[in-house]
């Protein structure tokens, strides 16, 4: 291969620098690629692919492709979407000025969970970076938003149960990248979980990033608050965090002191929720689509503002377990519940603050232009209304939040003088600094707007001071600006003119004044363009010695937004105020399923009662028809327990809810068949699951139990489940049974806190109408085939069943159906003839045809018949 250019070496020591990256490789404006990289863009971005080598032989030329500078978001976009990093390769010198080949470095590399551009992130849900740590004592996670600042960490000691804590957490923040200590990469299926259940990127990071001694004083120094929330002795967390510290050092190379608050967290502060319960509740996407409208989030959420929007799902995925901490959230709602013109108010005013978290993350992180200054001020702006119009409420928690609600009135009036209202998106081409802030900005843009009339000005004085009356003050490019004095009048050209050219008619000079303004006018824009990036480069460090105080306001607007949002749902829905406490009584009256009541049109939802408790009422075996409801009642009462215990009221005339502590369900049947798992080995790995790590204020619910083997396999584990469930030495824990097996309603006469529940069904000749409500006892039978019947089989078929239904209840065998004659629509070779004219007559409409078509049809039919 021939010699490299200098260029091309550059870019090969870059790319040796990051081999696991696509090198954006800055070239004018464009990002270039090259070789691999480039053929890989080339058929991911559907770019052409070409070549600057075209004088060389094909094998020896280097295959090149490119993006522009400035819409490269969108391609980086879709590069990330599809799992790959994108390393930026940024010209680090003025080409201008540069001797020889122009510096370049890496200025940052961006991965699926370091995007930082707005364009890229969903705008209501966060986008997390995880960190796994793992060795023989124990397992540290640490995750991280790199857009708002966030960071949770907590730990789980190594045992039978710590895998299960981990996947649990994992499911509850869904990071899109993890990267991983040598321990934790090589934990029995923690990647194919990442990977497959979460779609996460993730990478073995080395233990080497890990190491106890170079975390904590990463640690220590990055975070300012926080930090003595960890116990003492819990390397894990530090060190989970140190490696995710390094990571980020590394890829962003950039200023990341909006990272600044560490959250130590234990998983006794929240409600445990497995992926399974997540998925099967439906809490922020539905099972089918992943979309949002049709689940939990999509009912509750009235939020207005991005930041609310995010700590929404946050609270969706995280109940609370302090009866206390619930309650400071329920009184806050109950305030804005009851006072409607300043819930509305509220509404109106936050559907106007903009994302402090983000643009303030932007500031910091470096990315953000004159448009994100001007919204951050925008947003400021909003919170005086806010604090005026929590005033009157009572609720302590509102208060608090009012108190944290700092708009830095300084800080905001300068960015409102300093910035005009609508600047361009590039802060590299001035325009953005307002008129009256600088006075040496406007002279320079006075200069550029008026250079021609400053000349004309000049030329006039000129005129004056020298007495020369035929001079005019011209322009070329060979020149620039010069005096042009008519021959006839040269005498009074003053000494320190200098003469430049002398033409037929007229001499050319240029004067010291001149000189000064030709500079002025010829050098203004670049230097207002310079000057304006150096004032914002001022203002954004100004900003930045506020990111604690932005960062606070923003978390307190996003809860005054959520407990508003919870607020408004319950009024327009008819919810009612839980009372949550420590005892281990569920009891809701008239409850009803928030989001199917919401699908609902024209038919109104029929409510149930539910009581439960640790005595009488463990366990409620609930028998009925296929489609009556039962499914749609468990998650019901599950959704209306993680509804109060996140601090919302609920869809009920009235609830008492004792604390639970994880809720797990077993509803449907789905296959893993990459896993190389049946829909029964699924079903009975939840069923494993839940049975080990539930305890007596979990919530259990169960559907179908044993449904995917044979009938008495099956029955035999449904009731060993149910009696582990129910028996108080053992598990003890509220448990809603769903159930076929009727046989098992027996049982609640002989298990105590076992008690049935059906739901009623009408059967009126061979018709069945389901009335969706619950009532005590057991089923009197399945009405399976009247379910059939509901769901189009065909009668040939319904009417079988029957028969053989009545067969099997007289106790004796079932009888071969007897063979049927050919039907009249069944088609036989012998009446080939006879359906090709039944085609035709239904092909054709009678009522269009003229008298001789009529004919001609009816002999073509004839001919037809004869022929077969």
């Amino acid at each position: 291969m021939a010699e490299m250019t200098p260029m091309m070496k550059q870019y090969l020591e870059m790319k040796d620098r990051n081999p696991d990256s696509i090198l954006f490789f800055r070239l004018g404006d464009f990002y270039e690629m090259f070789f691999d990289d480039a053929k890989l863009a080339s058929r991911e971005l559907d770019l052409t692919l070409t070549t600057r080598d075209r004088s060389k032989p094909p094998e020896e030329r280097t295959p090149m492709c490119g993006v522009p500078y400035h819409s490269c978001d969108s391609y980086i976009a879709r590069l990330i979407a599809k799992g790959y990093k994108v390393a930026i390769c940024e010209q680090t010198e003025d080409p201008t000025t540069a001797k020889g080949l122009v510096d370049r470095d890496i200025v940052r590399v961006i991965t699926p969970g370091t995007v930082m551009s707005a364009s890229m992130l969903e705008e209501g849900k966060n986008n997390f970076l995880c960190a796994v740590y793992a060795d023989s004592a124990a397992i540290g996670l640490c995750l991280c938003d790199l857009s708002t600042g966030e960071v949770f960490g907590t730990s789980f000691p190594t045992g039978e149960e710590a895998r299960s804590h981990l996947e649990n957490e994992l499911g509850r923040f869904h990071p899109t990248e993890a990267v991983l200590s040598d321990g934790a990469y090589h934990l029995d299926g923690l990647t194919d979980f990442l990977r497959d259940k979460l779609d996460c990127m993730c990478e073995n990071g080395g233990e080497g990033r890990f190491r106890y001694d170079a975390a904590l004083p990463l640690v220590q120094k990055q975070f300012r608050a926080g930090l003595e929330s960890i116990p003492e002795g819990d390397r894990a967390a530090v060190q989970a965090a140190g490696g995710l510290l390094t990571y980020l050092y590394e890829t962003q190379k950039t200023d990341l002191s909006h990272i600044a608050a560490f959250s130590y967290y234990t998983t006794g502060q929240f409600m445990e929720l497995d992926l399974t319960a997540r998925q099967t509740l439906e809490l922020t996407g539905t099972m089918r689509s992943k979309e949002k409208k049709g689940s939990l989030l999509w009912v509750l959420d009235r939020t207005k503002t991005a930041m609310g929007g995010r700590l929404l799902r946050g609270w969706i995925e995280r109940p609370l377990l302090s009866p206390v901490q619930i309650g400071r959230r329920q009184q806050a709602v109950s305030d804005l519940y009851e006072d409607i013109i300043t819930r509305e108010e509220l509404a109106m005013t936050l559907k106007e603050v903009t994302d402090l978290e983000r643009l303030i993350g932007r500031v910091v992180y470096g990315s953000a232009g004159g448009r994100d200054l001007v919204a951050l001020a925008n947003g400021l702006g909003k919170l005086p209304r806010i604090r005026e119009l929590l005033e009157g409420c009572s609720s302590a928690l509102l208060q608090s939040l009012r108190g944290e609600l700092d708009d830095l009135p300084e800080v905001r009036e300068l960015l409102q003088r300093a910035l005009v209202d609508e600047p361009p998106f590039s802060v590299r081409e001035g325009k953005f600094i307002r008129e009256g802030y600088s006075p040496e900005v406007d002279r320079l843009w006075n200069v550029i707007n008026h250079g021609a009339e400053l000349v004309a000005d000049l030329e006039t004085r000129t005129k004056e001071q020298t007495g020369i009356k035929n001079m005019k003050v011209r322009y070329n490019k060979v020149f620039g600006y010069y005096i042009e004095v008519a021959k006839s009048q040269t005498g009074l050209v003053p000494q320190d003119w200098v003469r430049k050219q002398t033409t037929v008619n007229a001499e050319r000079y240029i004067s010291q004044e001149l000189k000064e303004l030709e500079h002025t006018i010829l050098s203004a824009q670049d230097q207002v363009t310079a000057l304006e990036y150096q004032l914002f480069c001022e203002l954004k460090d100004t900003v930045c010695a506020h990111v604690a105080q932005v960062q606070s306001s923003a978390a307190a607007v996003a809860q005054v937004d959520v407990l508003t949002s919870f607020a408004a749902v319950a009024a327009a829905n008819g919810y009612c105020m839980p009372l949550v406490d420590n005892s281990s009584v569920l009891q809701i009256t008239e409850g009803r399923h928030p989001v199917v009541e919401k699908v609902l049109k024209g038919t109104p939802f029929v409510p149930n009662d539910t009581h439960m408790d640790s005595g009488d009422d463990l366990c409620a075996i609930i028998t009925g028809p296929n489609m009556a409801g039962k499914s749609t009642y468990m998650r019901q009462v599950a959704l209306i327990v993680l509804m109060a215990q996140m601090g919302s009221f609920v869809p009920a005339q009235s609830a008492h809810i004792g604390i639970v502590d994880r809720v797990f369900t077993r509803i449907g049947a789905s296959d893993d068949l990459s896993a190389g798992a049946s829909t029964f080995m699924v079903e009975m790995t939840e069923v494993a699951q839940l049975l080990k790590n539930a305890t007596k204020k979990s919530l259990l619910i169960l559907d179908e139990i044993g449904r995917g083997t044979s009938t008495y396999d099956g029955m035999a584990i449904a009731r060993a489940v149910l009696e582990y469930c129910a028996d108080q030495k053992r598990l003890g824990c509220k448990t809603l049974f769903a159930t076929h097996y009727h046989e098992l309603t027996v049982l609640e006469g002989e298990i105590p806190g076992v008690k049935n529940y059906n739901i009623a069904a009408k059967k009126r000749g061979n018709d069945l109408i389901f009335l969706r409500k619950i009532v005590r006892g057991g089923a009197d039978q399945s009405y399976g085939i009247e379910v059939a019947k509901l769901a189009g089989v065909p009668d040939r078929v319904i009417k079988r069943a029957r028969a053989i239904l009545e067969e099997l209840e007289a106790g004796g065998g079932v009888q071969a159906a007897a063979p049927r004659p050919a039907e009249e629509g069944q088609v036989s070779l012998m009446d080939l003839g006879g359906q090709t004219v039944l085609q035709k007559l239904r092909m054709t409409d009678v009522n269009i045809l003229s008298p001789i078509e009529a004919l001609n049809l009816l002999a073509e039919l004839k001919q037809d018949l004869q022929e077969s």
